[in-house]
């Protein structure tokens, strides 16, 4: 059994609403360069406020640059999550995590203004929490198994600030 690792590098997330960014071309390279005929791939997001799904691509866009399907994810899960907007929405961020991230060397990039307020994103973890930080497919034939319109999405939702991401692809098998 063969293990094959590669990273995918420069997402860029927008920051200010939730950035989805259709990975399947860059997974299905990973897979051709792997050199595994059949197996599986795990796509991972090392993020606590990003996830990985699996949807149907959908044609239409809405002048804002999302697919009609993504816009709706976004509806649905405000009526749950809502956008945190505020001190005592949620309990997280809490006192001591503020205290915490600003003795770290590299803070200004967790708080570019300098405002604790951009830590406001319980929200993008809890949407993450939900959705999963993972999707696992099949590798069958050296091609990724699945239909027509089936594509892999690396959604970020933190709103805070636009920022660099990665996703890990793993592909296992013979």
């Amino acid at each position: 059994m063969a293990v094959y690792k590669e990273t995918i590098n420069g997402i860029m997330s927008k920051g200010v609403s939730p950035t989805y960014t259709n990975i399947t071309d860059e997974v299905r390279g990973i897979i051709h360069r792997s050199g595994i005929k059949d197996g599986v791939v795990h796509v991972i997001s090392p993020h606590t406020t990003c996830s990985l799904f699996f949807e149907e691509y959908v044609h239409d866009t809405l002048p804002n640059g999302k697919e009609f399907i993504q816009q709706d994810l976004d509806n649905a899960l405000a009526k749950i999550i809502p956008d945190q907007t505020a001190w005592g929405q949620y309990f997280y961020p809490g006192l001591k995590h503020f205290e915490e991230v600003e003795t770290w060397p590299e803070y200004p990039k967790y708080l570019p203004s300098g405002t604790r307020e951009e830590l406001f994103n319980a929200d993008a973890h809890l949407k993450a929490t939900i959705l999963g930080n993972s999707a696992t497919f099949e590798v069958d034939n050296s091609e990724l198994g699945v239909g027509k319109t089936g594509y892999i999405y690396f959604v970020d939702f933190d709103r805070t600030h636009a920022r660099e991401r990665r996703c890990k692809v793993v592909v296992i098998g013979e």
